[in-house]
């Protein structure tokens, strides 16, 4: 996995920037009911979001794990942000009226990390509240180009943040499905070269870097014409869960053992 605390300086500038943010921050709005104020920002990253977030109203605090993605969001949205574990969130039960977690699930480990992620933000929403998270976030990227003809060898593992498993997770909690959205991934259609670029740091984990598979795609990708066109934007798929009013018998939300 890509350290995220390294990232930081470069990560907005690689990833869409603003007109991402704000396409991702209004996909999110759309999927709160109306009485939401409280919004809880999991792996807030550098903020782009949160701060998108904040903007139409809601007192918003965000998490992040990585001190420096942290200490990026803090200068937008400032006494907002805490440095937290997604994992075992630092916040009481039923402290928000949402809570979102915007392309986080696909970089954990397997499915239990995934579900105690999803308990934890279950545990910390009020009843009748939602968790709006992104779902299939790595299938988003394949939009049938020649670039995705080139990568179709490589091997992938089974996503954690399918939506199937997600609605899995949310349920063992009490949680159930409320809506769904897509949003544009504005700036991120991929190029051969700035593919490579991803291969050789690191990008596609289960892909050696000194491996034949490696050196093979790395071939095949500077072999496309219009090595810096953008293909097209992938469009990124949202789903919310809702909390019952009234909790259902046997489904406690306290918190779950940390993976």
């Amino acid at each position: 996995m890509l350290d995220y605390g390294k990232e930081a300086d470069r990560y907005d500038a690689s990833r869409g920037g603003e007109p991402r943010a704000e396409a991702a921050a209004a996909a999110v709005l759309g999927l709160l009911p109306r009485h939401t104020r409280t919004l809880l920002d999991v792996a807030c990253g550098t903020g782009l979001v949160t701060r998108g977030l904040a903007g139409a109203g809601l007192r918003v605090t965000g998490v992040d794990a990585a001190h420096n993605m942290a200490r990026m969001a803090a200068g937008r949205l400032p006494g907002g942000i805490v440095l937290g574990d997604s994992r075992q969130l630092p916040f009481p039960d039923a402290s928000f009226d949402a809570v979102s977690a915007v392309w986080l699930l696909h970089l954990l480990s397997g499915a239990q990390e995934a579900a105690t992620v999803v308990a934890e933000c279950a545990r910390v929403l009020r009843p009748g509240g939602v968790f709006v998270t992104t779902v299939d976030k790595a299938a988003a990227h394949d939009v049938g180009s020649d670039i995705d003809t080139v990568l179709a060898p490589r091997p992938v593992r089974p996503a954690v943040d399918r939506a199937q498993a997600v609605e899995a997770y949310a349920a063992a909690r009490g949680l159930t499905p409320a809506g769904r959205a897509v949003f544009r991934g504005h700036g991120q259609g991929r190029t051969p070269r700035s593919t490579a670029e991803d291969l050789h740091r690191g990008w596609f984990t289960q892909i050696p870097l000194d491996g034949p598979l490696a050196a093979r795609l790395a071939t095949g990708l500077a072999e496309l014409p219009d090595q810096d066109e953008p293909r097209p934007d992938p469009r990124f798929a949202l789903m919310s869960l809702r909390r019952p009013l009234r909790e259902l018998l046997g489904k406690p939300l306290g918190r779950p053992p940390v993976a």
